[in-house]
């Protein structure tokens, strides 16, 4: 893309570099300085095209969410006409509602920020509930690109006789969407929480298989993947794989799978983490090219 630059903090390297290959773009590295007092300023490098696009993603958000946001600014000021944030992972996308007194709505407050700041806002898979649809909050461009076509790609690797699951009806839409691609069955189960840490799974009326491929968008505590894999090991399925869109696994959450049953535990590269294997910065290239 003639007019374009992709520009990234330091631990987004590698992703960005895939992403500015794929389009053909010079790439630059954002430099961050830290002062005593935890202030921080960055620097972009000359030239900068007109249509400069930021990755980042914003996994453990606060400090990086100030940091895009002067990296905008520092670009703009450099030249940039139109600058888009590519965010492998958007925080803050589950508050879209006052679930107690006296709570903001964080989702909506992200989103002005971000939508104040960039031309265009991509993202994979965000975390929504109540909201379908990113455009709905954004006062930006905004879009989700789907992992499907990548995880679907290394499920077909597992081979034709993979049951496609997802733990509940909100995980629902992309596990169809895997096994279409994938062209393997799939199941959805019904989920019942009970606390962060106390989730129950079950599936109904599914025939035994030899490997079942569990898919999510988020791993946290593992207490919803560990239910899924006792219940599908429990109905006779002999193997079972765990993939997450985006790694927030937190501590004790890999034990906890793997004490549950589980095979290989697989997740996009959209946050950092070394479960990373299946790698979607060509998808985000791909969507670029189309928003552009």
């Amino acid at each position: 893309m003639r007019n374009s630059g992709v520009h990234a903090f330091a631990d987004g390297v590698p992703f960005a570099r895939e992403i500015a290959r794929s389009l053909g773009a010079p790439f630059s590295t954002i430099r961050v300085h830290r002062f005593p007092d935890r202030e921080t300023l960055v620097r972009v490098a000359s030239p900068v095209r007109p249509r400069a696009i930021v990755v980042r993603s914003l996994f453990n958000p606060n400090e990086k969410l100030i940091e895009v946001i002067l990296a905008a600014d520092a670009l703009r000021r450099a030249g940039a006409r139109h600058v888009t944030l590519v965010a492998p992972y958007l925080p803050y996308m589950r508050q879209d509602k006052v679930f107690a007194p006296g709570e903001p709505i964080s989702q909506r407050v992200v989103a002005e920020l971000l939508g104040q700041n960039f031309d265009a806002v991509l993202t994979m898979e965000p975390h929504l509930h109540r909201v379908h649809s990113l455009s709905e909050v954004f006062p930006c461009k905004a879009v989700s690109v789907s992992a499907a076509p990548a995880i679907a790609a290394w499920v077909r690797k597992l081979g034709k006789e993979t049951l496609v699951a997802g733990p509940d009806e909100e995980s629902g839409r992309w596990v169809r969407e895997i096994a279409r691609i994938a062209a393997t069955p799939w199941v959805v189960g019904r989920k019942h929480r009970s606390s962060d840490r106390k989730v129950a799974v079950h599936f109904d009326k599914i025939e035994p298989m030899r490997r079942a491929v569990i898919i999510d968008d988020i791993a946290s505590s593992g207490a919803t993947m560990a239910s899924a894999i006792r219940a599908l090991r429990a109905v006779g399925i002999a193997r079972v794989e765990v993939t997450v869109v985006h790694a927030i696994f937190a501590p004790g959450a890999i034990t906890a799978i793997r004490r549950a049953g589980a095979g290989q535990i697989v997740s996009c590269d959209t946050v950092a983490h070394p479960t990373n294997e299946i790698r979607c910065a060509r998808l985000f290239a791909g969507a670029i090219e189309r928003t552009q």
